[in-house]
């Protein structure tokens, strides 16, 4: 807390301008600054590990990892993933960066934040991300045009949801966003990104690099090789956790060949390795015992593992139990980068390298807020919680004493109200200062720009009180046109099962073609789009009332 509902204070040039400079004159503890490799999974759930009791599934390398690094035993993240992405990426709460949700242009982050990306490249550092971005798939909020010199990602929220190519949409033989550009790719898609990952930290290898591995594994749609299943199968459990188990162990392999080469190229001592999980498991299974699921503020939705594997720092098999959260990772290695936060900046989170020096830290308690609902707008007291080191506050009313209750079993709000009370003029402190004062409105999707073009547009981003995933849903989506120009419009739908009509709306600019029978595909134009921000508007005509397209493909053409 103490930050304002500004995005930032300084402009984006000035912001990294200022954190060049001042790093240039700051060292790392040694002569060449740490490589970091920031591993994170996708519904990976505390309990999907071997090191946290699970006696059924196999994770040799992740649990080698935790062994050898630091184990934060008290590490929280929202309850579901783009809001922790979006905290990683800039050290504060989601809700200051625009992101409230996973889909419905609810997950799109604000252009003018400033991201780790920024400000280690900004320090030197080559920057790559290797699979899931899910914080904006159009220009000015990829993953390209927020740090990373190296993107090879997925659109959206996962292959096989609505943002992803329609002909490569699953998890093997993926069509991907290399640099921005569609190219499909041969093989699972866990080993692609790491494949990728790999040909970066070679290249890299001369030089500090930040390497941000996020895999959409285990996420559903559970696609994986049967060998992979196979031994959970013979093993006795359910088809579902076996793919899930299968996806984990295919994950775990691919850390280990992470690992592998960064010993091969001698860089072990040098690199800052950290993994952690996105969010709870999104379907039961061992959970070690907690409370809750994905999507939840309990702890079994928000407390996930968090290694951190430093050899020159950090002590190999140190257990911390000091609470720490997605906010600290950005300061945290930061510091450890020798990269300074500009104060404004405004981070929620503290740099976590003081518990880590072996001495005893001066580590104050604090309080940490988590959130989360569907919805345009966060509603207060509405599935959130209030947690300092020993107590917990769920909705406002249910109160949590973690020291002696783990599992969030008993209900301990009648005994102390003075608790209850504190926390609850905690919460509400924080969520008068998490809320924008631009209003809760997504940031503008940027049409006919040298960055993108074209631009396509999908039911991932777009809104109204209609906008859903199904085939009855209809939605539009909020763009900035930045200059007069003529456009062709292709508009892609769900085979008409009569004849009927395409009709294209950008504020007073309207345009229809007729759609045949058996018709998916009209292309429109070309359409002049003027100047200014609208709305992107495209009804199917036809059926009872009018649906949505599932994608909108904008060509800015040549003059």
């Amino acid at each position: 807390m103490g930050c304002d509902n500004t995005i930032l204070r300084m402009t984006r040039r000035e912001f990294l301008a200022a954190s060049a400079a001042a790093s240039a004159g700051r060292a790392a503890p040694s002569s060449r600054r740490p490589n970091i490799l920031l591993i994170l999974t996708d519904d990976q759930g505390y309990g999907d590990l071997g090191i946290h009791g699970n006696d059924k599934i196999r994770t040799p390398n992740i649990d080698r990892l935790a062994r050898e690094g630091v184990q934060f035993t008290q590490f929280h993240v929202s309850p579901v993933c783009s809001p922790t992405r979006s905290s990683l990426m800039t050290g504060r709460y989601n809700y200051r960066t625009g992101v409230v949700d996973t889909y419905l242009g609810r997950s799109m982050m604000y252009p003018e934040e400033v991201t780790l990306a920024e400000m280690l490249g900004a320090a030197g550092y080559q920057t790559g991300i290797f699979g899931k971005w899910h914080l904006g798939d159009n220009y000015p909020l990829r993953a390209i045009d927020q740090g990373f010199h190296r993107a090879v990602v997925h659109k959206g929220g996962g292959l096989g949801q609505p943002s992803a190519f329609p002909d490569g949409a699953g998890y093997f033989d993926p069509i991907l966003l290399d640099d921005g550009a569609p190219r499909r790719h041969k093989g699972y898609v866990t080993d692609i990104f790491t494949d990728e990952a790999l040909g970066f930290i070679e290249s890299n290898r001369n030089r500090p690099f930040f390497a941000y591995v996020a895999t959409n594994a285990p996420h559903t749609p559970l696609e994986i090789a049967d060998t992979w299943v196979e031994p959970y199968r013979k093993a006795g459990l359910d088809e579902q956790t076996a793919r899930i188990y299968g996806m984990v162990t295919n994950l775990d392999e691919n850390i280990g060949r992470l690992l592998a080469k960064l010993n091969e190229l001698g860089l072990e001592q040098d690199t800052i390795v950290v993994f952690l999980t996105d969010n709870g498991p999104q379907q039961r299974r061992y959970n070690a015992g907690m409370r809750g699921l994905k999507g939840s503020v309990y702890e079994g939705g928000i407390r996930v593992p968090c290694f951190f594997r430093w050899p020159r720092l950090a002590r190999p098999g140190s257990r911390i139990d000091r609470l720490a959260a997605h906010i600290d990772l950005a300061p945290t290695l930061l510091e450890a980068s020798g990269v300074p936060v500009p104060k404004d900046a405004a981070v929620d989170g503290r740099s976590l390298l003081p518990l880590m020096g072996g001495g005893e830290a001066v580590w104050p308690d604090r309080t940490l807020f988590f959130q989360w609902h569907r919805g345009d707008e966060p509603q207060p007291w509405r599935q959130c919680a209030a947690r300092d080191q020993r107590w917990k506050l769920v909705d406002g009313k249910e109160l949590y004493d973690l020291d002696n209750d783990p599992a969030e079993s008993r209900d301990r709000a009648g005994e102390n109200p003075a608790i209850v009370e504190r926390l609850r003029r905690s919460y509400e402190d924080w969520f008068r200062d998490v809320s924008p004062a631009r209003g809760w409105g997504p940031p503008r999707i940027q049409l006919g720009t040298r960055f993108e073009n074209p631009a396509i547009l999908t039911r991932q981003d777009w809104r109204g009180p209609r906008a859903a995933w199904d085939e009855d849903s209809l939605g539009y989506w909020e763009v900035e046109v930045g200059e007069t120009a003529p456009y062709e419009v292709t508009v892609t739908a769900a085979p008409a099962k009569t004849g009927g009509e395409v009709r294209f709306r950008f504020n007073e600019v309207s345009s229809a073609q007729p759609l045949a029978t058996g018709a998916g595909r009209v292309r429109l134009g070309p359409v002049t789009l003027p100047a200014g921000d609208g709305r992107i508007e495209v009804e199917i005509h036809g059926g009872s009332r009018p649906v949505g397209a599932h994608y909108v493909e904008l060509r800015r053409l040549s003059r």
